[in-house]
C-alpha cells in the first residue's frame, strides 16, 4: 500500500481550538482559499453550460484553448504559443502531484523543487519513487546529481514565500535545465497578484525573454482559484512543451483527467474578462495594506511577500511559538516548517479573509502590541 506522510495542516488543531475561545471570534488567516464570491458572469456562464450531456474533451474545447493563449499573449507577454500547446487541468494541484508521473520519472530520477514551498512537489515525486531535492540554486547540485536532474520546479510567485523569480534567474535556470536535459515546469497561479514593482510585471517562464523564443521542456502552470474566486471550480491550465503536450494530452485522456464541459465554458468567460480580475486585486490590495503593518507592529518581520496572497513573516524563533502567539489572538496562520524546514521560523498569513475579520486582526494586533 503506498504511504505517504500525514497531511500537515491537521497539527493545528490545538491551535484553532485555542483560536476559537477569544471572544471576538477566531479570524483564520491559515489557508489561502478565496473568501470573495465567484463573479456573477462566470456564475452565469457555468448556467449557460449545464446541459452538457456529451462526453468533455480532455485536451480542452478550441473556445477555451483560444481564450488560455490570448490570455497568455495579453496579461503574461507570452507569444508564440499554439492552441496545440495548452490544455485545461483539474485545478492546478493535479498536475503538480501528476507530472513526474506521466513525464515517465522513476526510481533514480531526481526531481529539484524551491528550498521553501509547497508540499505537493515532493509528494510528486515520491508517487513515482523519485527523488526529491529542495535547492533554490542548481549550482548547488553536485555533477552526479545533475546527470539524473529530470523535472525542475520553479513556483514564481512563490507560495509560501510571496518571492518572484526575475527575468534573468529563470533565463538563468532554463539554460542549465537545458544543459542537464531536464524539463521545467514553472507553477505561476499567483502571476496576477504583484505587488510593488511586481505588479503586471511577473515573469512567466513562456516569455520569450526568459526562454529566447523555444518553448520546448518549458511547462508553465496557472489557476483561476485567485485570480477568479473559482476555487471551487477546479478551473486551471498548463501550457507549453510542445515537444511534451501530445503525450501529456495522451496520458490524461488515458487516465480520465478531464475538466467538466460547463467548467471549460466558465473558463472563457474570466479568461476573456479582466475587468473581475482588477477588482479583486483591489480588495487584496486594501487588506494587505491593513495587515502588514499590524503585523509589523506585533513584532514580525515580513520577508519577500511581494506577490500572491500571502504574508511571509518571522519573529526569529520556531513557527509553532509564533502560531501560539497569535493564537492566543485568536488568529489562525500556517506554519512557515510545513514548507520545509528552511521556513522554520517563518509562518504564512493568507490575505484570505472577509474585510471585517482582517480589521479584527488588525485590531488584536495593534492593541497586543501596545500592551
Amino acid at each position: 500500500m503506498l504511504e505517504l506522510p500525514d497531511y500537515p495542516w491537521n497539527q493545528l488543531a490545538p491551535y484553532r481550538e485555542q483560536a476559537s475561545t477569544h471572544p471576538g471570534g477566531v479570524v483564520d488567516l491559515s489557508i489561502g482559499t478565496p473568501i470573495d464570491g465567484t463573479p456573477q458572469l462566470i456564475q452565469q456562464a457555468l448556467a449557460e453550460a449545464a446541459n452538457s450531456h456529451g462526453y468533455p474533451t480532455t485536451h480542452g474545447t478550441i473556445e477555451v484553448r483560444e481564450a488560455i493563449v490570448d490570455w497568455f499573449a495579453r496579461r503574461r507577454n507570452v507569444t508564440g504559443l499554439s492552441t496545440d500547446d495548452v490544455m485545461p487541468t483539474v485545478g492546478s494541484k493535479e498536475m503538480v502531484a501528476w507530472l513526474p508521473l506521466f513525464l515517465g520519472l522513476g526510481a533514480g530520477d531526481i526531481v529539484v523543487r524551491p528550498e521553501i514551498a509547497y508540499p505537493t512537489y515532493d509528494i510528486g515525486a515520491q508517487l513515482v519513487g523519485a527523488t526529491p531535492i529542495a535547492t533554490d540554486d542548481l549550482s548547488d547540485l553536485t555533477a552526479e546529481q545533475r546527470e539524473r536532474v529530470k523535472l525542475i520546479w520553479v513556483n514564481s510567485p512563490g507560495n509560501p514565500t510571496g518571492k518572484v523569480r526575475a527575468t534573468a534567474e529563470l533565463a538563468s535556470i532554463v539554460a542549465q535545465a537545458r544543459e542537464m536535459g531536464a524539463v521545467v515546469a514553472s507553477d505561476e497561479c499567483y502571476a496576477e497578484l504583484g505587488w510593488d514593482e511586481y505588479e503586471g510585471q511577473v515573469p512567466s517562464i513562456l516569455d520569450p525573454a526568459v526562454n529566447g523564443g523555444n518553448l520546448d521542456d518549458l511547462f508553465a502552470l496557472y489557476s483561476l482559484s485567485k485570480q477568479s474566486n473559482l476555487a471551487g471550480y477546479r478551473a486551471a491550465f498548463v501550457a507549453g512543451a510542445p515537444n511534451l503536450m501530445p503525450t501529456l494530452v495522451n496520458s490524461r485522456k488515458h487516465s480520465g483527467m478531464i475538466v467538466p464541459g460547463p467548467i471549460q465554458h466558465a473558463m472563457v468567460v474570466a479568461l476573456n474578462d479582466d475587468e473581475h480580475v482588477a477588482a479583486q486585486r483591489e480588495l487584496y490590495r486594501a487588506r494587505r495594506a491593513m495587515l502588514r503593518p499590524a503585523l509589523e507592529n506585533f513584532g514580525l518581520a515580513i520577508d519577500d511577500s511581494v506577490a500572491g496572497l500571502y504574508l511571509w513573516c518571522t519573529a526569529g524563533r520556531p513557527s509553532f511559538e509564533t502560531i501560539g502567539a497569535l493564537a492566543e489572538l485568536g488568529i489562525v496562520a500556517g506554519p512557515g516548517v510545513f514548507y520545509g524546514t528552511a521556513g522554520e521560523r517563518h509562518v504564512r498569513v493568507a490575505l484570505t479573509a472577509s474585510d471585517e475579520r482582517i480589521a479584527a486582526a488588525v485590531e488584536r494586533l495593534n492593541s497586543s502590541a501596545n500592551r
